[in-house]
């Protein structure tokens, strides 16, 4: 188990950085986090069955194909987990490799044009939450090939391993895919450095909001 949440770190050559950097989830304030995402998932995932359900035949009726995908994301330490999703994109999106997503992005389809704008492609995730993979509040999870590529780019990025990515983040409720890789690794530092339950609460308030304007999707 012990090699399977450092395996990013292995792969790329990192096994000091985790040595340094333990996992800080042990306070009362994740404990009781923990908690009440567990009540919340639940609650939410059978509220929202309706509409998985009616949103994985539109995506069915539009195109052939799984209506859900899982992608691989590094979460805290470095554990690799699948991510699970709504499959918003057409089957050979990715035919020339990992691709990060663009405004307009032409391998978006129609339907999945509304569910990214409204994160109705994200609900498949609170799966995710139960599991124990994420939590609702934390850095959103990246790729590996991309985590390598930020942390080249900007040292610390890495950072963001430290917890439990999540469903949504204060980098996602102020700016998502509109702020540069720098600027949401600012964002998440100041999460890790003052998580609270408060400041969870504004971020599910924020999150509503943008599932209603669109502001951040691609």
């Amino acid at each position: 188990m012990k090699a399977k949440k450092q395996f990013f770190f292995t792969e790329y050559n990192m096994e000091s950085y985790i040595e340094s950097n333990p996992i800080k989830e042990v306070s009362f304030y994740f404990f009781t986090k923990r908690v009440l995402e567990l009540l919340l998932c639940t609650l939410g995932l059978v509220m929202v069955s309706p509409i998985i359900l009616f949103t994985a035949i539109l995506i069915k009726i539009e195109s052939p194909g799984s209506c859900f995908f899982l992608q691989e994301r590094v979460g805290i330490n470095g554990q690799y987990f699948k991510v699970i999703k709504m499959r918003s994109m057409k089957l050979d999106a990715e035919k020339n490799g990992a691709q990060w997503a663009e405004k307009a992005d032409p391998r978006v389809t129609k339907v999945g044009k509304i569910i990214r704008k409204t994160r109705i492609d994200e609900l498949p995730q609170l799966i995710n939450v139960l599991k124990g993979e994420m939590s609702l509040i934390g850095p959103r999870p990246e790729r590996p090939v991309f985590t390598a590529k930020f942390n080249e780019e900007i040292p610390g990025f890495i950072e963001r391993l430290t917890i439990k990515p999540g469903l949504t983040g204060w980098a996602q409720v102020n700016g998502g895919y509109d702020i540069t890789p720098k600027e949401k690794l600012e964002l998440d530092r100041f999460y890790i450095k003052n998580a609270s339950l408060r400041l969870d609460l504004l971020i599910i308030f924020k999150t509503i909001k943008i599932c209603f304007t669109g502001n951040g999707a691609r």
